[in-house]
Parts: C-alpha cells; sequence; structure tokens
C-alpha cells in the first residue's frame, strides 16, 4: 500500500488515532488523504483544526477507497462501528488497536481476513509509543509492511507470533506508562516530604527514570547488573531496596502484572461475542 495515494480511514478520533494521525503527517502524509469517523462534533471539530483531516459522524461510501482502516474505538463500542462500516471497509487492510478485542472476532464482524491487532501505548502520544503487533494468517508481507510504517511514526514496534501474547504485551506495555506514573507520584511525593519542592522533586523523579531507562536501552548488560552497580551493600540504595524486598514489593508488582493480563483476556470474552 502506498501510504502518498491510498486513503487511511480511522474508526474513532481519539488519543491514540491522532498520535497516529500526527505521526502520518510528520512523515509528509497528506492530511487530504486521511479521513476520520468521529460520532462526537467537538473531536471532529478538534481533528480537523489541528490536523486538517476529513471528519466525517458516521461511516459512508467514502471509506471504500481506504486501503488501510485503524481501528481507534472503546472495545465495548467495537462491534456496533464494525457493523456500520463493514460493506465500505471489507476489501481494505484492518489494523485493530482496540484493547482486548481478538482478531477472529474482527474477522467476523468485518468479513475480512487480512487483520492486524496492535497494542500501543500512550508515549505514542510524543513519538515514544512501544507498540505489539500480531497479524493474522491473511496478511502478506506487503501488508506487515504497510502497519510497520504507520506504527513506526509513534514509536518502536515488535511482532508476537500467537495472538494470545498480546494480553502480555497489554500488560508489560500497554498499561505499563500507568506503572511508571505510579512511581513516579511515590517519589514525587517522598520528595516533598523530604523538604524538596512538589517541582525539584518531580523533576528529579522524572530525569531519573528517563535517563535509567535510556542507560537500560544502551547496554546489553543484564537488568540485575545494572541495579547490582547501583546498589552499594550498606549504602542508601540497599537501605531503600531492603524496605522493597521486605515489604514483598517486587512479588506483588509481578503478581498485578498477571491481573493486568488476565484482564485483557477477559475483554476479549466480555467485547467480543
Amino acid at each position: 500500500m502506498n501510504m502518498n495515494e491510498s486513503l487511511i480511514a480511522f474508526i474513532g478520533g481519539g488519543n491514540m488515532a491522532s498520535a497516529i494521525i500526527g505521526g502520518l503527517i510528520k512523515q509528509d502524509i497528506p492530511a487530504a488523504h486521511m479521513v476520520v469517523v468521529e460520532p462526537f462534533e467537538e473531536a471532529r471539530a478538534r481533528l480537523a483544526q489541528r490536523f486538517g483531516v476529513q471528519a466525517q459522524a458516521s461511516a459512508g461510501p467514502a471509506l471504500a477507497r481506504a486501503g488501510l482502516v485503524v481501528w481507534a474505538v472503546k472495545p465495548q463500542t467495537f462491534k456496533e462501528a464494525a457493523a456500520q462500516a463493514r460493506t465500505h471497509v471489507q476489501d481494505a487492510l484492518q489494523l485493530s488497536v482496540a484493547a482486548g478485542i481478538r482478531s477472529d472476532s474482527i474477522a467476523q464482524w468485518l468479513g475480512a481476513e487480512r487483520v492486524v491487532r496492535a497494542m500501543p501505548n500512550t508515549p505514542a502520544l510524543v513519538g515514544k509509543g512501544m507498540t505489539g503487533l500480531f497479524a493474522r494468517a491473511g496478511v502478506d508481507a506487503s501488508d506487515r509492511q504497510s502497519v510497520e510504517r504507520v506504527i513506526a511514526t509513534t514509536g518502536e514496534f515488535l511482532w508476537v507470533e500467537e495472538e494470545k501474547h498480546l494480553d502480555a504485551v497489554t500488560a508489560l506495555s500497554g498499561s505499563g506508562p500507568a506503572y511508571v506514573f505510579y512511581f513516579l507520584e511515590a517519589m514525587t511525593q517522598a520528595g516533598g516530604e523530604m523538604g524538596l519542592s512538589p517541582e525539584q522533586a518531580r523533576r528529579l523523579a522524572v530525569a531519573t527514570f528517563a535517563g535509567a531507562s535510556e542507560l537500560a536501552r544502551a547496554s546489553s548488560e543484564p537488568l540485575q547488573l545494572l541495579r547490582e552497580r547501583v546498589t552499594s551493600k550498606g549504602g542508601t540504595t540497599y537501605a531503600a531496596l531492603t524496605s522493597l524486598e521486605h515489604d514483598g514489593v517486587q512479588a506483588e508488582f509481578v503478581k498485578a502484572l498477571h491481573a493486568a493480563c488476565t484482564r485483557a483476556g477477559e475483554l476479549g470474552d466480555e467485547f467480543g461475542r
């Protein structure tokens, strides 16, 4: 699919659709080659003003020109949206960023086998996303390349060969930014309790997370070794980590990710009927 020529349709115009649209425009894909179906008038106006894309209230014949359809709807509204658009988009490549909805359901609802599921995360909004991808058997190498070109505008991606692994991707990276923000909140709170201003504490916490993540990215060494290099026995880091281990924080955190993975599977059961 030539993205400079083929129409790209977005069903849903929320944050994730906006992240992809913004990324495509930065890659010199003309706004005129995109159309968004968004039922809320305020959201349509915002999309048109921000990106200059066509935004319509419901699916119509214009979607038949789309070579790629990006499904950026809430899981609970996917089936209804698919019923409205099905006759117009059956021949297109389908890319779903809806959490939990399995490709079997999408293929059945749309009468299409060229379906790719994506699990992005919110850092896509600043071009630093991490997206897991799964392709059905009907998706060929050219289709995969088209999806990669679109998703690469929002950050990194990786393919999984089994669809069930997208539940794990959801638990790790899809929900992952919330875990980071959770720890940043705690670090900022602690900094304030120790006498720093909220602004100072936040800046220190955010920069530390960003720097440590970049160090981990740049290094091929095990994470455990990177951690141990910061931890001198009897020192300040040792005191903090000993307290965390005493309270079972790591074990509970691993347990929490399993809970997220389980819920991702439940979403497919709940909304994929």
